[in-house]
């Protein structure tokens, strides 16, 4: 079982950046690709960055590339998302995710899931 805990949403102007930041427990994250979701009100869940066990490999929604960069501490069991130039329309609940192995963007494809850190960008 790995237990994930996100942190650091919160209340920012459009053009301001937040960094999340998402804390394993239970095992080390280094045998497990790391995602993370976002899901707005009224919507689904989507994909917005994942990165494989060693952060060498990472991919991006279309939405939030060149803006957003995923990271990975695997000695601190931590993984990162760095948002920046943030838009009214990325205002969603922020999900880390935990994968076996593979990286991925698909949501149903994760193992296991945090409980999420909401992020709200004012206009």
């Amino acid at each position: 079982q790995v237990q994930l805990v996100e942190s650091g949403g919160g209340l920012v102007q459009a053009g301001g950046s937040l960094r999340l930041s998402c804390a394993a427990s239970g095992q080390t994250i280094s045998s497990y690709a790391m995602g993370w979701f976002r899901q707005a009100p009224g919507k689904e869940r989507e994909f917005v960055a994942a990165i494989s066990l060693g952060g060498g490999t990472t991919r991006y929604a279309d939405s939030v590339k060149g803006r957003f960069t995923i990271s990975r501490d695997n000695a601190k069991n931590t993984v990162y998302l760095q948002m920046n130039s943030l838009k009214p329309e990325d205002t969603a609940v922020y999900y880390c995710a935990a994968r076996r192995r593979l990286i991925a963007t698909i949501s149903h494809q994760y193992d296991y899931w945090g409980q999420g850190t909401q992020v709200t960008v004012s206009s």
